[in-house]
């Protein structure tokens, strides 16, 4: 895994950003945490729109399976009161699990499928939840035969 972080920071140093586009939060089911599974135009030419849909409805899948509440979800929480809070010193929540998955799950599709197509997604957490980006980057070798340096951004949402 080291050398597919090693090879994301290479292809950031090895090219420049042409574009960012932000997949909003969907609201439309209330304010459980999920993205909409629109497909941005800006990506068309880059991703084919089946893997950009599975990308998202694995990521809402993994969200919803985070913000479920069970009995475990009840009984750190009666550990946590009961210790004051130190237990999370010498536990990780599901929670915490379920966002490390996500992690893992984020930097292996831009590993396999993103970053080949000169794509990268940033993971949610990191933008507070609130859209996930993903950078378009063009190779500098032939930034001349498009549009360099161009760094507008869409924001898609409503």
């Amino acid at each position: 895994m080291a050398t597919e972080v090693h090879n994301l920071q290479e292809l950031r140093r090895s090219v420049s950003l042409a574009n960012k586009v932000f997949v909003q939060r969907d609201y439309t089911e209330g304010t459980m945490c999920q993205f909409q599974t629109k497909f941005p135009p800006e990506l068309e030419s880059r991703i084919e729109k089946h893997l950009f849909e599975e990308t998202i409805k694995t990521l809402n899948s993994y969200y919803i399976e985070a913000e479920k509440v069970g009995g475990r979800s009840y009984l750190e929480g009666c550990l946590a009161c009961a210790t004051a809070y130190i237990i999370f010193l010498c536990m990780e929540t599901r929670y915490e699990k379920i966002l490390k998955k996500i992690s893992a799950y984020i930097e292996e599709q831009n590993v396999k499928i993103y970053a080949p197509r000169g794509l990268l997604i940033t993971d949610p957490i990191e933008r507070g939840m609130r859209v996930i980006e993903i950078s378009i980057y063009e190779d500098r070798c032939s930034s001349g035969s498009s549009s360099s340096g161009s760094t507008t951004s869409s924001s898609g949402g409503r």
